[in-house]
């Protein structure tokens, strides 16, 4: 027999190596870049207990004792209401977080796409060499409804 098969062959090495790594690699993240964040539903209850503290701490010098009181308790109000929605649907809110990433990335499309159309050059045709009229230009959408603009 050799060496090699008197040794008990441990089946989860790979997966034990490749999760001491992951840790390993998770801490120096929350070294380098501090700990990642919460939920969406975490980060909307912190938003509401930071939004409370800075409109409590404002009103001293800005509001009479009445409107002081008054919108302590609106805010009061508006947290209450906010709490039991957050506890009941945390993955609402990782969903709505995640459509707001997929509207903002549509949006940018859109926009780069428009500022490749003002861009082209003057002889009409794109910095690529391609005329700026191609229909088969899968990025080009037509073209843009002119307005006029004064600068003066």
């Amino acid at each position: 027999m050799s060496e090699a098969t008197d040794r008990p062959v441990d089946d989860d090495a790979w997966a034990k190596a490749c999760a001491e790594d992951l840790e390993a690699e998770k801490a120096r993240r929350r070294t380098q870049y501090g700990p990642p964040p919460g939920s969406a539903a975490e980060e909307l209850r912190k938003l509401v207990d930071a939004v409370t503290d800075k409109v409590s701490s404002l009103g001293t010098p800005l509001f009479g004792a009445t409107a002081q009181g008054t919108v302590r308790q609106i805010i009061k109000q508006a947290k209450s209401a906010v709490e039991p929605v957050i506890e009941r649907n945390p993955d609402v809110f990782d969903h709505i977080a995640a459509a707001g990433s997929e509207l903002l990335a549509a949006y940018r499309s859109a926009v780069e796409g428009q500022e490749r159309r003002w861009t082209r050059g003057a002889e009409g045709s794109a910095p690529n060499g391609k005329k700026a009229d191609d229909p088969t230009d899968p990025r080009d959408e037509g073209p843009a409804a002119g307005e006029h603009i004064d600068l003066d």
